[in-house]
């Protein structure tokens, strides 16, 4: 739910013009990022607001029943095709580079995956770099299996630079300064992906590689070739939530940075 931080300075950005060659997304970024390219202006709220309190979106229920706690036939089939339309055609026109970032379960390494078009097979591979551990089962795409991107590269900058973007509008949903820290409840975890040990390899070293992707986003930006847009204070809401005031607290806060944002923003574009 950090990520409707997000949705709200890229909801600015499209307000006001403002169009990238490429963009990468991890997690919630792919899922709410993909709504840049096809242009749906306020998408992300609206049905976070929507369907925040209804069982078949996100609840415990649904974890029990399906084995996701964020219903994957809901969330990633009858919401984009019936609910609320994604505009694929938008999304295939538009010559913005979408990709996203998902861990592959029998390596605990990272996959990025450019989609082109909002196909049955982008919206699995999106669903794949949502999926927490645990409460998510691994999204089977071809012969792989996989779950969350945010386990393996979870802001991937350097990646993006090496395959030719090489000035960057990195957003994240954590205040400059914030590092992770190993924690001893990571160890309560391992019974439970006894089938992926490389998942687990992953959640326990996560935060070794997230804390070397902050420092290289702190040195590309003194160099001049990234620009950084993070919230000012922790934006205090769960990875689930259910309050709908909650929810429009977050991307409000993403509005306010984003439209802060945008003299600096412009500059750098030129």
């Amino acid at each position: 739910m950090r990520g409707l931080f997000t949705a709200g300075v890229l909801d600015v950005f499209m307000e006001n013009g403002l169009r990238f060659d490429g963009i990468i997304g991890v997690s919630a970024g792919a899922c709410f990022g993909c709504n840049y390219k096809s242009g749906q202006i306020g998408r992300v709220i609206r049905y976070n607001k929507r369907f925040a309190r209804d069982p078949r979106y996100c609840s415990w229920t649904s974890l029990f029943k399906t084995g996701d706690l964020f219903n994957a036939d809901f969330c990633y089939r009858e919401l984009p095709f019936t609910l609320d339309p994604f505009d694929a055609a938008a999304y295939a026109t538009d010559p913005t580079e979408f990709h996203v970032v998902a861990t592959d379960c029998a390596t605990g390494q990272p996959v990025y995956q450019r989609l082109d078009v909002a196909n049955d097979e982008a919206f699995a591979w999106i669903q794949a770099s949502a999926s927490m551990p645990l409460v998510s089962r691994p999204v089977k795409i071809g012969d792989g299996e996989f779950l969350d991107g945010g386990l393996s590269d979870g802001i991937p900058l350097r990646y993006f630079e090496t395959i030719g973007f090489t000035r960057n509008v990195v957003i994240t949903t954590r205040p400059h300064g914030y590092r992770k820290f190993p924690h001893w409840k990571v160890r309560l975890i391992k019974p439970f992906l006894r089938r992926h040990p490389k998942i687990y390899k992953a959640l326990a070293t996560r935060h070794e590689w997230y804390n070397a992707a902050l420092k290289y986003i702190d040195r590309r930006v003194a160099e001049g070739e990234a620009l950084l847009i993070a919230p000012e204070h922790a934006l205090e809401i769960s990875r689930v939530c259910h309050d709908p005031e909650q929810m429009q607290r977050v991307y409000d806060v993403g509005r306010a940075a984003g439209a802060k944002a945008l003299p600096r923003v412009n500059e750098f574009l030129k």
